[in-house]
């Protein structure tokens, strides 16, 4: 190597230290992060505003009256927290309700169905509708029939919901729920059915969101229990061809409000600069809505809380937002993106998987943020969490944000692993949740929260 490009080589290897000197921690933060944690870990705030929530609300379906009141007790709640500026801000959005509703097998043998109509599904003529199933595996292989065997017919998608940590087996599944009325409606079919996209085998149905193409004919769209799934299923291997019913009402794009709840911990000399730490307001109508997303909202509202309580301002303002219509649309993070978008955005991350143990931290920072990303995962390291990547994806409402907005994200990644027995049910009650993975939950956010808005170097622009 010649002489100059061995200069070169050791400037770029200064420069290379002196940045890594100059992305680090004050040592009197990384002493305050070890304290919150210890803190963290004593927490009750989490359970008292999970049980609160549920017990006093319910569910609260976007752009109901019940979110209208979650959306109140949520400013009281953070106020009594001792957050500051804690307001609602009302946003307009076009809700879905859900009306009666009924299916049945009436052949080979009657068999009433335990169901629930799909998200912005359309519903039956009044008179209901009565045809045999075409039923097939999965969504992937409705895409590949090109017969008629559809026409005419109620599709029955079968497909399956792995149990994983991560909750990549529903990633694989959701779109049979999501996409499936399309590729039905392509084939001529009357309506589509599916298998819930859930890992229980109880008698329940799971609801959540479906879409249209305005391409295509819309047909109704509803999800039938695990176990009446598998009947189905037996009879077509047995060589029958079921015959089913189905009669229900919905509405579609009525005018309505949802709401933005927000309160902060105010920063100092960076104050204009935002750590924001979310999760939704809204659930589905369906059970309590304690797993999705009661248990998302106490952890991140008793984690500001708890650097409130802590008696040290952060250089950024830490913000707590609790998304309207989450479920059904993503109202509340285009609609903060819309009125909040100018500001700078240290970090956007959102509590939206349950409430079980965290056990992996991934980042998505600017390279030169690298090392403070680490060193939080090294704060983080005593409470059971391993360092992920830097391809984080930090939740459904904040994912939107980032995107949009290109700000820098981190995602706290759950156990998941029981999550979607409940998730989109009526059994999404209080007492489906274990309450001692909260406490570490709170910890994790808190140091979390606390080190980004100290961090010496901002986060972003993140790699998208």
């Amino acid at each position: 190597m010649k002489r100059r490009d061995l200069l070169a080589a050791a400037a770029l290897s200064a420069c290379g230290a002196a940045r890594a000197q100059a992305a680090a921690f004050a040592p009197a933060d990384l002493a305050h992060a070890a304290a919150l944690r210890t803190a963290g870990l004593a927490d009750t705030e989490a359970w008292r505003l999970l049980e609160g929530i549920t017990t006093e609300i319910g569910a609260r379906p976007a752009g109901s009256a019940a979110e209208a009141r979650a959306a109140q007790w949520a400013v009281a709640a953070l106020t009594k927290l001792g957050l500051a500026n804690a307001r609602a801000e009302p946003l307009p959005m076009k809700q879905w309700q859900r009306g009666p509703a009924s299916a049945r097998l009436v052949a080979p043998a009657p068999h009433a169905l335990v169901m629930a109509a799909l998200g912005n599904s359309v519903g039956t003529p009044p008179e209901g509708l009565e045809a045999e199933i075409a039923w097939y595996p999965d969504l992937a292989a409705l895409r590949a029939d090109t017969t008629d065997k559809a026409k005419g017919r109620i599709v029955f998608l079968d497909q399956k919901t792995d149990r994983t940590k991560d909750g990549s087996g529903y990633g694989r599944a959701v779109g049979a729920r999501f996409g499936g009325a399309v590729e039905a409606a392509k084939r001529g079919a009357l309506a589509l059915a599916i298998r819930s996209t859930g890992t229980d085998r109880d008698r329940v149905a799971h609801t959540g969101a479906m879409g249209y193409d305005i391409a295509v004919p819309r047909i109704p769209a509803f999800a039938v229990s695990v176990p009446d799934a598998e009947l189905i299923t037996r009879l077509v291997a047995r060589g029958s061809t079921p015959r089913l019913a189905v009669n229900f009402e919905t509405r579609s794009d009525v005018d309505a409000t949802t709401h933005n709840v927000i309160a902060e911990v105010p920063g100092t000399d960076l104050a204009q600069e935002i750590v924001l730490i979310g999760a939704h307001l809204d659930s589905w109508d369906l059970g309590q809505g304690a797993v999705d997303d009661g248990a998302g909202i106490a952890i991140v509202s008793a984690a500001a809380a708890l650097i409130q309580r802590a008696g040290k301002r952060p250089r950024r303002t830490v913000r707590v937002v609790l998304f309207g219509n989450e479920e059904n649309g993503f109202d509340g993070a285009r609609g903060y993106g819309d009125r909040h978008g100018s500001a700078v955005h240290q970090l956007v991350a959102e509590s939206d998987f349950g409430a079980g143990r965290i056990w992996r931290f991934a980042s998505r920072v600017q390279p030169a943020a690298l090392p403070l990303a680490d060193a939080i995962g090294q704060q983080l390291a005593p409470l059971g969490i391993e360092r992920g990547d830097n391809a984080a994806g930090p939740g459904p409402d904040a994912a939107v944000l980032m995107r949009r907005h290109k700000w820098p994200a981190v995602q706290l990644h759950q156990d998941g692993t029981n999550y979607f027995d409940v998730h989109h049910t009526e059994n999404d009650v209080l007492d489906k949740v274990d309450p001692a993975p909260l406490p570490q939950n709170v910890a994790a956010w808190a140091v979390t929260a606390w080190l980004a808005a100290q961090s010496p170097l901002p986060f972003g622009p993140p790699p998208l």
